[in-house]
């Protein structure tokens, strides 16, 4: 099967990752069919294989001469290393073997190989990292000068753009080594210990000898050989046998996409795949843009994001009112699933300090249910960073945006807001929703670009002046955060509606300066230049209605004193015994007869105080009710798009 994608002009290739399952699988020499249990088993057995030798690799190597010998990307006789982790590992002499008698082929030792590779490469950067902050290393950690961060920064390869949170968190990690042992360790390597090993199967690293996949006709299903083990310590080569394995392709997998060796995860009596493939997407554009949307990120309104035009004499003007991605009731859960973690693990903890062998079977019980808690609070993550970057891509397709401008945030930190306000934001998902929104724009060719945050929330999107910032629109005088107001020219909002009208603003002011990353692929707008800030101003669009010419112009129309009936004339028949056959009465909904828990939400755009008899509180997320209940998007209200003169929409001619 050929695995080279075909492009054309206009279009780049993109990788992506489907997961499914092996059900079932079929020994091809005898024709016996494996249930999933057996196929489970002898994928573990691989799996112990692999993970041995890669436990013999990381022991071995895990120093700074070896990272740093891999990382360097020359071999001793100043060759370049080859991309692929296995290749160079064996240009270096780095070799590996299964303990004892056990007879493994040579890809067996590749995927090994692949395995440790990726994670001795990935150890580089915490290497820099660890080496640039113990090279300048502050005089009060808990509290570095302007100096300081300075030194530390250029100490640090690409220290300039690195966030403050990680050089924090470092240093906390060396400073606590430091009160443990009485001095600064010498490296990474000193203050980690070698990462513990993945048990999955990296087929990617091996060819048709150990691994196959082909795809069927019909395009809906693959079918997967590979050799297997019939023992846990297989001693000659007889002991392998090739398996083939049907794998049901996931809908989300496109007709044309080129599928690539998978992963194998063994777990939970289940053989997972994650299923790789590659298919032709349009290619996003740095620059040229006109319609732009702009992504604002908060705490209970997680998202707020609207569309910018750019017109041909330079003006900007906002299409329609943009909307709101609310998750308060879904930080409600994780909050009190983080409350639940935090009291078992100091239970757990209590336990240790005992020291108390009767205890130990408690302590089993308490560490399977702290592991229970975490994939839930990673799965609820997950969901919520799922559904919000689902959100705001399609909000780009309805705008039709051509970029998504994305605030910053890397150099936010959780500290000096008070303490409830350090913990809701240090479990905000903004990484991982900005990396599932990069993952949706590339499939249709929208770019996904980062901007300075400076500034977007204080200014306002009209005149660029200081905004004014109160409780409520009903409460003026009242000092607050939410609602912004321009002493200069008047203009007022929410404002997080204020900062995407800066975001969109100012990314398309400033989209010929857009950079590509050379390490991540990203694209992103680095610094703000002043010149271009001052033309990044809202127009707007609509007139502003005088109110201080009241002369009369005409005849008064005229209005009736009977007042409009509140409900219809003739009574509604009796209820039926059924959903259907009554009519509604008025405005009444008929799909349901009340609203679902946590669901009656103040979920509108415009922002109002907080009412005083009847407060918010999440009581759908307290009682455990479903995700979709606590996931509020308002609808989207996009000004229709201009027509596009060069399109034709009619039949041909």
């Amino acid at each position: 099967m050929n695995r080279k994608l075909p492009l054309r002009d206009g279009e780049a290739a993109r990788t992506a990752c489907a997961r499914a399952l092996l059900r079932s699988g079929v020994v091809e020499r005898t024709g016996e069919v494996l249930a999933a249990a057996v196929l489970t088993e002898r994928v573990g057995w691989c799996t112990d294989l692999v993970v041995g030798m890669v436990g013999t690799l990381l022991s071995t190597h895990w120093n700074a001469t070896d990272v740093d010998a891999l990382a360097s990307g020359v071999d001793a006789g100043g060759r370049g290393l080859p991309s692929k982790a296995w290749m160079a590992l064996r240009r270096l002499g780095w070799a590996v073997a299964p303990a004892g008698s056990v007879k493994v082929n040579d890809r067996i030792v590749r995927m090994a190989q692949e395995h440790a590779g990726r994670v001795l490469r990935s150890a580089k950067w915490r290497a820099d990292v660890t080496a640039g902050i113990l090279t300048a290393w502050p005089a009060d950690p808990d509290r570095r000068t302007a100096a300081e961060w300075d030194q530390v920064r250029d100490a640090i390869p690409g220290g300039e753009r690195l966030p403050t949170g990680v050089i924090r968190s470092r240093t906390r990690q060396i400073a606590t080594y430091l009160r443990r042992h009485g001095r600064l360790p010498v490296d990474v390597f000193e203050l980690e210990l070698a990462p513990r090993t993945a048990r999955m199967l990296v087929l990617a690293a091996c060819d048709g000898q150990q691994a196959t996949i082909e795809r069927s006709e019909d395009g809906c299903r693959g079918l997967l050989r590979l050799q297997l083990p019939i023992r846990p310590d297989p001693q000659t080569y007889a002991d392998w046998t090739w398996v083939a394995c049907p794998v049901t392709l996931p809908p989300t997998v496109p007709a044309d996409a080129v599928l690539h060796l998978p992963t194998l995860r063994a777990s939970g009596g289940r053989v997972r795949v994650d299923l790789a493939y590659a298919h032709p997407v349009p290619k996003p554009k740095r620059s040229g843009h006109t319609v732009a949307l702009g992504v604002d990120w908060g705490l209970n309104t997680l998202l707020s994001a609207g569309s910018v035009r750019v017109h041909d004499d330079g003006r900007l003007t906002a299409l329609g009112a943009g909307g709101q991605f609310r998750a308060g009731g879904v930080l409600a859960k994780q909050h009190r699933l983080r409350r639940i973690d935090e009291r078992l693990r100091a239970k757990s903890d209590h336990y240790a300090r005992l020291a108390d062998p009767a205890l130990s079977t408690k302590a089993e019980k308490l560490a399977e249910e702290i592991r229970r808690v975490s994939e839930r609070r990673s799965h609820l993550n997950d969901a919520l960073a799922r559904s919000a970057a689902r959100w705001a891509v399609d909000q780009a397709i309805a705008a039709g945006a051509t970029v998504i401008y994305l605030e910053d945030l890397r150099s936010l930190e959780a500290s000096g807001m008070g303490r409830a306000m350090n913990t809701r934001l240090s479990q905000t998902v903004r990484g991982r929703i900005a990396d599932w929104i990069r993952h949706l724009a590339a499939e249709i060719g929208i770019a996904v670009v980062t901007v300075p945050p400076r500034n977007t929330s204080k200014h306002c999107p009209r005149c660029l002046a200081p905004l004014r910032h109160r409780k409520a629109p009903d409460r003026p005088t009242v000092p607050g955060w939410k609602w912004a107001l321009c002493p200069n020219c008047g203009w007022q909002g929410d404002r997080d509606q204020g900062a995407w009208r800066r975001i969109a603003a100012r990314g398309l002011a400033h989209q010929a300066t857009t950079v590509v990353d050379r390490t991540s692929g990203q694209m992103m707008i680095r610094t703000v230049v002043d010149t271009l800030e001052t033309k990044a101003a809202i127009t707007e669009t609509t007139p502003r209605t005088s109110r201080k010419d009241r002369s009369k112009t005409g005849p008064t129309r005229p209005r009736t004193n009977r007042p409009a009936p509140r409900r219809r004339g003739v009574p509604s028949p009796a209820w039926p015994p059924g959903r259907t056959g009554r009519r509604p009465e008025g405005h009444a909904p008929t799909d349901r007869s009340r609203l679902p828990r946590a669901a009656d939400r103040h979920q509108s755009v415009t922002a109002i105080s907080t009412p005083t008899t009847r407060r918010h509180r999440p009581r759908g997320a307290a009682l455990g009710a479903g995700f979709h209940f606590h996931a509020h998007a308002s609808p989207p209200r996009w000004t229709p798009p201009e027509p596009d003169l060069t399109v034709r929409t009619g039949p041909p001619s």
